[in-house]
């Protein structure tokens, strides 16, 4: 978990400390209006271009081929034929739709504490915008027990048992596409310890809630941001994530059913000598309330990371080494700054 809580040890306090009570709110208030912020707004319109993200089934011969092109041209695939079975995955959205469905005063007795990394509250990259967000979120990292606990004293292991078995899997899928992506970066999986450590790794699991907006042509779910991860693995059954693509700008993403979406992050983007691409992505908000979930996945802290060099990754270095600390701590101060400053 270390990596991971590093990067969400930034207190909220200078922003509004908890969600708003969004079933009680009629109008959007000024605080929530991104209409102002240029580019940075919903309003402006995405690309009707008909590409999109590719479709990879796991199961596929040619799927290591089709997710090394992903990550090269897209930096995101929705991947099919993963494992991931669609009774969990449910499972997953009801028990989050129970969460958020709680009335406030119940949710708040799980609200982060100041600078905590698990538990209720604001988006983590809140402190770096000027608007709030419209989104109410549930981090766990580790067991849920004792947030979920605050929620539910007497019926919380419904809720723990399916988070926990979720976690698991989708750590076991997120190391498969790992080992797939290290071979062909010339890295031997074998000899990665934190790989192979069944504790080595950092993860989060990010449950989120768009609730139905009053005004969501001028409102933003989830502001343009890259994952402070390897790899991060979304669930969702409902658009509302938007993808940048150079030449082509935001990408409406249309999930695909049973697909989970696979995002490049900073991590794997350094790893690749910017090969890769780490996806800038974004969350918008209709009338209709919307879940998704998210798994993120990085090295220990204490790992230093390095551009591979080759012949197909470039000889020369973009970016110097870096430990996951480091670096994570130049994400929390400089936000989108951060792989600049690590720039050779």
């Amino acid at each position: 978990m270390g990596a991971l809580a590093e990067a969400y040890k930034h207190s909220l306090l200078d922003k509004q400390p908890i969600p708003l009570d969004y079933g009680s709110v009629r109008t959007l208030p000024e605080s929530h209006i991104w209409l102002d912020q240029s580019d940075e707004s919903p309003y402006v319109a995405y690309s009707t271009s008909p590409i999109s993200p590719p479709v990879i089934d796991l199961t596929d011969p040619d799927a290591p081929r089709l997710i090394i092109q992903a990550c090269e041209t897209w930096g995101v695939f929705q991947l099919i034929g993963h494992g991931i079975p669609t009774k969990l995955t449910e499972d997953v959205e009801s028990e989050a739709g129970k969460l958020f469905g709680l009335p406030v005063d119940q949710k708040l007795k799980a609200l982060r504490s100041p600078g905590g990394g698990a538990g209720y509250g604001l988006p983590h990259i809140s402190p770096f915008f000027n608007k709030c967000m419209w989104h109410e979120g549930f981090t766990i990292m580790g067991s849920p027990i004792d947030h979920t606990r605050q929620l539910w004293p007497q019926a919380y292991q419904g809720f723990c048992e399916t988070m926990v078995d979720y976690q698991n899997q989708l750590k076991a899928l997120t190391e498969q596409l790992i080992r797939i992506i290290f071979k062909s970066l010339n890295i031997n999986s074998e000899e990665v310890d934190w790989l192979k450590d069944s504790q080595g790794s950092s993860t989060a699991l990010q449950l989120n809630s768009y609730p139905a907006c009053p005004d969501p042509t001028r409102a933003m779910g989830l502001a343009p941001h890259t994952d402070t991860s390897l790899i991060t693995i979304v669930q969702s059954k409902t658009s509302g994530l938007q993808v940048f693509k150079e030449g082509a700008g935001w990408i409406l993403v249309q999930p695909i059913p049973g697909a989970l979406i696979v995002n490049v992050g900073d991590f794997l983007h350094i790893l690749s000598n910017g090969v890769f691409t780490t996806v800038r992505h974004r969350v918008v908000v209709t009338q209709i309330q919307r879940f998704s979930a998210a798994h993120f996945y990085a090295p220990p802290g204490d790992v230093i990371v390095s551009p591979v060099m080759s012949k197909d990754f470039g000889e020369v270095p973009r970016y110097r080494s870096v430990s996951v600390k480091e670096y994570v701590e130049t994400k929390g101060k400089h936000f989108e700054k951060a792989l600049s400053l690590i720039k050779k």
